[in-house]
């Protein structure tokens, strides 16, 4: 049952679909009263008794979304406690949606297939209400480890009378059979004309004679009515009738057919009641719609007026908050340049009042001047090495000048 109820809106429905939930219903209210829930949960919340399609969405049916669903939310919560499964009870001032969205997280820990939306249930009711409950309660129902069984009938205890009335009972046919037989039994002992007729005399002769007071019977009152008990159970004919014979569904038929004639006069009877009375009803509305509507003609006007000066003050914040926007970019672009030349001002600024160049230049001076000390020292030395390197050559010189001017014998000896 549970399987044919939670189906997807995609999936094909037969024609008794829509009054399935009627029976899954009455099969949820029997649940409940199994489980006791009129003393462990109407009375601790003060609710009245749940009818046997409470929780069935129909047009014909009596609804108020905001209790049906604070009346699920409650049963729900309760039946998953039985369940085994701690759940904390919702209160009027909790988000539907949570709410919802943790039952049915419940219900699939419980192992059940959910296959429909969370918004199937805010309404309240509906198919997929009664099946949500219908399988907490059978979960329940096996936590409680109660199940349903086949009702036992009682024996029925016969009687005598009865065995000797069903003994006695004729069927049709037998009697028909009877009925032929004695026809036979008369085409057998057919009675001539004559005697018929002197029959009849005496018969007529007998009637005159008799004297005319009131015949008073003589048989006690109480063997008769031995006797007609007695007789009783063979005069008791029972006929059975056989469902295919066509004249039983014509009678049927027409049985039917006066049901629906004179179902249907007093149906159009109140149908044409109900016209009369939708028709005027509609004809008060609109007189009244009229007069309400001339008596507010001029709340009209100045609703109308109004609403068309917002509309032109709504498109005058347009343009302004565009233009302010426009000059909102220029002002912050303003803004950029004046802090860039703020920033170079300061760099120049800085440098300006800084004496850290001038330091370096003196530095630079002082280290110049070492320099150019140290110079003027390498300068001195390689003029000294070079007067020195001079004066060895001129000295050099001189000694080869001297060796030009030999002694004769001298050079021969070198020879």
């Amino acid at each position: 049952m549970a399987d044919e109820v939670g189906r997807g809106e995609g999936e094909s429905r037969g024609p008794g679909a829509d009054h399935r939930v009627f029976m899954v219903m009455e099969c949820l209210l029997e649940k409940l009263k199994v489980l006791n829930y009129e003393e462990e949960l109407l009375v601790k919340h003060n609710m009245k008794n749940l009818s046997r399609h409470y929780f069935v969405s129909s047009p014909y049916l009596a609804s108020n979304p905001g209790e049906q669903f604070y009346m699920f939310t409650i049963i729900a919560a309760w039946l998953i406690s039985l369940a085994g499964r701690p759940f904390t009870e919702p209160q009027e001032s909790d988000e539907p949606n949570a709410t919802v969205s943790n039952i049915l997280a419940e219900l699939r820990a419980l192992g059940v297939k959910v296959d429909f939306p969370p918004s199937k249930l805010k309404s309240g009711s509906g198919e997929h209400v009664c099946f949500v409950l219908d399988r907490l309660a059978e979960e329940a129902l096996k936590k409680r480890r109660f199940t349903f069984k086949k009702p036992v009938y009682p024996a029925e205890n016969t009687e005598e009378e009865s065995v000797m009335e069903d003994d006695a009972e004729l069927t049709l046919s037998k009697v028909e059979e009877d009925m032929l037989e004695e026809a036979d039994d008369e085409e057998e002992n057919v009675m001539d004309l004559e005697a018929l007729k002197l029959r009849t005399t005496i018969t007529e002769a007998e009637m005159s004679s008799k004297p005319d007071d009131i015949l008073e019977s003589a048989v006690d009152a109480e063997e008769w009515n031995l006797e007609v008990e007695r007789v009783l159970p063979q005069l008791k004919v029972t006929t059975h009738t056989d469902n295919k014979d066509w004249r039983i569904h014509v009678h049927q038929m027409h049985q039917h057919r006066d049901g629906i004639k004179s179902s249907l006069k007093e149906a159009k009877s109140h149908l044409n009641k109900l016209q009369e009375d939708i028709g005027k009803t509609l004809e008060k509305v609109s007189s009244r719609e009229k007069y309400i509507n001339s008596q507010l003609e001029h709340l009209t006007q100045e609703y109308r007026s109004a609403h068309a000066k917002l509309s032109e003050v709504k498109e005058n914040y347009q343009q302004a908050s565009g233009t302010v926007t426009e000059k909102t970019r220029v002002l912050a672009e303003i803004s950029e340049e004046l802090e860039k030349v703020k920033q170079e001002m300061e760099e120049r600024g800085s440098s300006m009042s800084d004496g850290a160049p001038v330091v370096r230049i003196k530095q630079s001076l002082t280290k110049l001047k070492q320099e150019i000390l140290q110079m003027d020292v390498r300068t001195g030395v390689v003029e000294h090495m070079l007067l020195q390197a001079k004066i060895k050559e001129k000295s050099n010189m001189t000694r080869d000048m001297h060796a030009t001017s030999i002694p004769e014998p001298a050079a021969r000896h070198f020879v």
